[in-house]
């Protein structure tokens, strides 16, 4: 009996290219979208979106929280949450956990504090009073925040996951999205990343496994349609 050669690929393509490549395959099956969705906008803090302040925000589309505004507005008026994480640390770090320990430096995550202009959700951001708002510890927006059964309670079967980073937070969401049970959707233009190759490296394995990674369009259309 042959063995199939199962040797890991390399030929040469770009993140960005493998991303096009599967992406465009109209083969692949999609979960689709439910009866009601959230929209979990995850860490759009200035730690992260404001590359004019620190040397730790990154920007992939320029209109990426226009996009998230937009869709959030749309959501809220279809009686659908909207939901805002952000990340930070008491004083001393004590609650950031082995996260915390590789570098110590006023740049580093275990150094975001509570109330801090890194803690900030963007100021471009539009926030509404009864979006749901917390501050998380750990990469996924379901890690120990009341997002879980906030959505049982809503009745929500599909999860919207933007914001940053697409290797991180976003993927860690994503992930636990479907884990949880719900269909999940990552539209493209709403997620940002230090580096290309991130980016689309992660967008790449979100589509493959986890999730329906999709123009941001594709939701404006679903909710314009409710």
């Amino acid at each position: 009996m042959a063995l199939v050669d199962t040797k890991m690929v390399s030929d040469g393509r770009t993140a960005k290219e493998i991303f096009e490549e599967v992406i465009s395959n109209p083969a692949r099956k999609k979960f689709g979208f439910g009866e009601k969705l959230a929209i979990v906008n995850v860490d759009v803090q200035q730690a992260y979106t404001r590359t004019d302040m620190f040397k730790t925000a990154y920007e992939t589309d320029p209109k990426q929280i226009d996009y998230i505004n937009r869709i959030s507005a749309l959501a809220r008026s279809r009686n659908m949450p909207v939901i805002w994480s952000r990340v930070a640390y008491k004083g001393d770090a004590g609650d950031a956990g082995v996260w915390g320990t590789r570098t110590d430096t006023e740049d580093s995550l275990q150094n975001i504090k509570y109330d801090s202009e890194r803690h900030a959700l963007d100021p471009r951001c539009e926030v509404e009073d009864d979006d749901l708002q917390y501050t998380k510890r750990m990469p996924s927006a379901f890690f120990e925040t009341p997002l879980a059964s906030y959505l049982v309670w809503h009745k929500v079967d599909t999860v919207v996951v933007t914001g940053g980073s697409t290797s991180g937070c976003v993927r860690a969401t994503a992930v636990d999205a479907l884990s949880h049970g719900y269909r999940t959707i990552v539209p493209i233009e709403t997620c940002a990343d230090k580096h290309e190759s991130y980016h689309f490296a992660n967008l790449t394995d979100l589509q493959l496994k986890y999730a329906d990674v999709e123009p941001v369009q594709t939701v404006i259309d679903w909710l314009e349609a409710r």
